[in-house]
């Protein structure tokens, strides 16, 4: 239903945000007179998955780390789900590709930023005394990579500043926001490209070389000698073309088919279909060699 990601610096009061909007959101789902599809509201941080804060005391530690936030956050994702993202999210470019998996699955988005000073997080981060503390140098290092939400981006908007001298998060306008929002259709950028059939180079190598089978027979039957014609490879599979007026040897026709499988292979072999425009059926994919074949054999 929607995706709620939070972001702010290290230890300014995300998760304090988290829990209240939390219990704000599961009153209002829980309410009988509630009409929105949300069934459960979920909260993902790096607590609930065992990331230790030391992850991101380097690069080579925060990859996997972020690597195994984005796949929880996917697994969580659905119609009927409210999942709050309660992590750093301080990079945009991690922020968008949050957006854009919502975006794949029609979800609803807003950013809730979590403001608080840096010389206040380092103050909180020290009087910690529940072990999930960062360093004192990797919290600087943090705060000075941080980068900030903006509205003027799509990825951050609806964004709602939440300073730490507030008591509570802007519930009304959220609840409005995950249930009355636009919901923004996957956008090429973001939609998942169907991929070939698993038979696609079978089928691809079978009817090709069905279709030079057919055209020497024709030959040999009748002396073909080229115009229109169609080629009877089955009761469904009836490719029409239109031949040079000359015999076509085996070698000649050989080399055709070898080009034109080449040429249809990459799709195969990348997984795409060219985003969806090839039709990989027996039928089409004999009427696309006996074009080839009209367009490239010289008369």
């Amino acid at each position: 239903m929607a995706l709620v990601t939070l972001s702010g610096y290290p230890s300014s009061g995300k998760t304090r945000r988290a829990i209240q909007l939390k219990e704000h959101l599961d009153r209002r789902v829980a309410d009988p007179s509630c009409n929105c599809p949300a069934q459960k509201v979920v909260v993902l941080s790096d607590d609930t998955l065992n990331i230790d804060r030391s992850s991101y005391n380097d690069s080579r530690s925060e990859k996997p780390a972020r690597a195994a936030l984005f796949a929880a956050i996917q697994r969580q994702m659905g119609p009927d789900t409210i999942l709050i993202v309660d992590a750093l999210n301080y990079i945009k470019g991690f922020r968008y590709q949050l957006y854009c998996a919502a975006r794949e699955l029609k979800l609803r988005t807003c950013t809730v930023y979590v403001v608080a000073t840096a010389e206040l997080c380092q103050r909180w981060n020290a009087e910690r005394t529940d072990d999930r503390g960062y360093r004192a140098e990797t919290l600087g290092n943090l705060v000075a990579r941080y980068e900030e939400p903006s509205s003027m981006v799509r990825w951050d908007s609806p964004l709602f500043t939440v300073p730490w001298s507030e008591s509570d998060v802007p519930i009304e306008l959220i609840w409005k926001t995950i249930t009355e929002g636009n919901v923004k259709p996957p956008n090429v950028g973001t939609q998942a490209v169907p991929k070939a059939p698993s038979d696609a180079l079978h089928t691809l190598e079978q009817v090709s070389t069905s279709v030079v089978r057919a055209i020497l027979t024709e030959q040999g039957a009748s002396g073909m000698s080229g115009g229109p014609v169609t080629f009877r490879l089955t009761e469904t599979v009836k490719p029409q073309g239109r031949l040079p007026a000359r015999t076509l040897t085996l070698s000649e026709l050989q080399r055709m088919k070898r080009q034109f499988v080449t040429l249809q292979k990459k799709a195969i072999t990348l997984g795409t279909v060219e985003k969806g425009m090839i039709d990989w059926s027996e039928e089409r994919v004999a009427q696309k060699f006996v074009d080839y074949l009209e367009e490239n054999l010289k008369a």
